[in-house]
């Protein structure tokens, strides 16, 4: 199984500490035995959050692939002054603790606008979340017109990892970053787009077509 490099260091705490408490198992007996079974779960539990496993899926222009993994929590009509800067429709994408958390371009472009803001950690699921939790933006542009990727941290995240800078050239379907630890992803489509899922579908990053470019 391919792991994310961000989780190495967390996979080496979880296995070290393992090894501690079975070593102290071995050595003060099996009152130790204990801890270190109630610990086993969390140690394979990190190699599974930072799994990346290869992607593959409908491809092509016209189509915006889903930028991350998770259940769709709203599709919302708004106003997306920083990159479009005009209206837009806003897909929100909520990871669980369960989901893959590497994210994915949702088109082939260039980067054209990044910005990260600092800001609270509440529920990602709620409406409020897109405007004051933790995120980092990316607006691309397409062949088709321009789009945003916005990145937010949620209850339990504290680290958003973005890996495209502005004017580098991205690829449909290839990794875009990392949230650790639970959080959400929201697409900004502009007008003329038709979104192909609604609240309460399950994406897969990479695979799920989110929305299509008018012909």
């Amino acid at each position: 199984m391919r792991v994310a490099p961000e989780g190495l260091p967390f996979m080496a705490g979880g296995l070290g500490i393992l090894a501690l408490l079975l070593a102290l198992a071995a050595w003060l007996g099996g009152a130790w035995l204990w801890p270190a079974l109630c610990w086993l779960p969390v140690a394979l539990w990190v190699p599974w959050f930072f799994r990346d496993p290869e992607r593959s899926g409908p491809r092509g222009d016209r189509l915006v692939v889903a930028p991350a993994d998770g259940k769709v929590v709203s599709v919302v009509e708004v106003e997306e002054p920083e990159f479009l800067r005009g209206p837009a429709t806003r897909v929100s994408v909520f990871m669980n603790v369960f989901n893959v958390h590497v994210n994915r371009h949702p088109v082939d472009g260039t980067v054209e606008y990044r910005n990260y803001r600092a800001g609270k950690f509440v529920n990602a699921t709620l409406e409020k979340a897109s405007e004051d939790n933790e995120q980092m933006s990316i607006g691309i542009r397409s062949r088709r017109g321009a789009l945003m990727v916005r990145q937010i941290a949620g209850l339990v995240a504290r680290r958003i990892v973005t890996d495209a800078q502005v004017g580098d050239t991205v690829r449909q379907g290839e990794r875009l970053g990392l949230i650790r630890f639970g959080s959400r992803v929201d697409t900004f489509v502009p007008p003329g787009t038709t979104v192909a899922v609604q609240p309460g579908d399950h994406t897969t990053a990479g695979v799920t077509v989110l929305a299509e470019w008018p012909s």
